[in-house]
């Protein structure tokens, strides 16, 4: 059996609240030593961070990856933006997608796949205010039918 080992870096949960997730692409991140290390230490945050497609290439901006505390001289800028390795057909499907109205690339999770540094980006649809009152009423509703249904066994 050839089962790859994850270990989950960084998440950013906040992006499932504020956005419809219609597709989700692995992408693997160009990265410097530092900042590896400091991902390997979990030194990560996902928050306000989004990606672009330009010159047919697609980059992520805002991700803070702390710097290396144990690197004596030339350590990364920690909201430098980042190169994504990502198929040409993906990059394309992307980048149609992403001109239409409404649309965004989101960051979901960085994570080590066979020793890689890889990326869950999503392709998805800003949710309204409503919207997201829909999704912590109906949260809130299967929260209390499980603690009646825990009750009444």
């Amino acid at each position: 059996m050839n089962q790859e080992r994850i270990k989950k870096v960084a998440e950013n949960r906040k992006a499932r609240h504020d956005y419809h997730i219609v597709d989700t692409y692995e992408a693997g991140l160009v990265l410097l030593g530092t900042e590896v290390k400091s991902l390997r230490t979990g030194r990560a945050n996902l928050k306000d961070s989004y990606a672009k497609v330009t010159n047919g290439e697609v980059f992520v901006h805002q991700i803070h990856i702390g710097v290396y505390p144990f690197a004596y001289y030339d350590n990364h800028d920690p909201l430098r933006v980042r190169k994504l390795l990502l198929k040409n057909h993906e990059i394309k499907r992307l980048y149609g997608k992403v001109n239409e109205k409404g649309y965004s690339l989101i960051p979901l999770s960085i994570y080590f796949k066979g020793g890689k540094a890889k990326m869950t980006l999503a392709l998805a649809k800003g949710k309204r205010k409503f919207d997201k009152r829909e999704t912590i009423r109906r949260r809130d509703e299967k929260r209390d039918l499980d603690r009646q249904r825990k009750e009444y066994k």
